[in-house]
């Protein structure tokens, strides 16, 4: 697959089908994550790639409410991050910036392999850091949700995300995000 149509692919679909998960697969995408940009190489990333039935059933319990699609995920990759691991120039905080960086180089690997790889906001930080024993001070800034798409949509989505999955949400026209040359 060419970049753009990776791009094009990649797409945040909730009704999710097993993928087979083994540690050859997940090294290839924290490889694909490792070579990102970052502010003075530093690689602030850290990830945490869950996907033994028993962690992610424990894991399931820090969703919050609508986010009941994630139980047919079949790895949940945690990133995470801490400021005093990146630049920090001024004010500008780098470690999310280069983090997120390398989380999307993750997920359009993953798109290439034909998996979904969903990141949410929508969980408990608390309670996923204990289940997957990350220190205290890192940052849990997301967790991918990754598995294969399935259609029809599977019966753990509520109606709204039911009619999301079958038509990309509306992108922002470009006049709205770019300008040129001043803001």
């Amino acid at each position: 697959m060419e970049l753009m149509e990776i791009i094009r692919a990649r797409r945040a679909y909730r009704s999710l089908q097993p993928a087979e998960i083994r540690e050859d697969l997940v090294r290839e995408l924290a490889t694909a994550a490792s070579l990102s940009a970052s502010c003075f190489n530093k690689q602030p990333w850290r990830f945490v790639f869950a996907y033994e039935p028993a962690v992610l059933k424990k894991l399931g319990q820090a969703m919050n409410p609508g986010n009941e699609w994630t139980r047919a995920a079949s790895l949940i990759v945690a990133v995470c991050s801490r400021r005093d691991m990146d630049c920090v120039v001024k004010e500008r905080e780098y470690y999310l910036f280069d983090t997120g960086m390398a989380t999307a180089i993750l997920i359009l690997r993953a798109t290439e392999m034909g998996l979904v790889a969903h990141p949410i906001a929508g969980f408990d930080e608390k309670k996923a850091k204990d289940v997957l024993g990350i220190p205290a001070d890192l940052t849990l800034i997301t967790l991918v949700n990754v598995g294969r798409h399935l259609l029809p949509p599977n019966d753990l989505l509520n109606e709204k995300q039911v009619a999301i999955e079958k038509q990309r949400p509306e992108r922002l026209k470009l006049e709205e995000i770019m300008r040129l040359n001043r803001y």
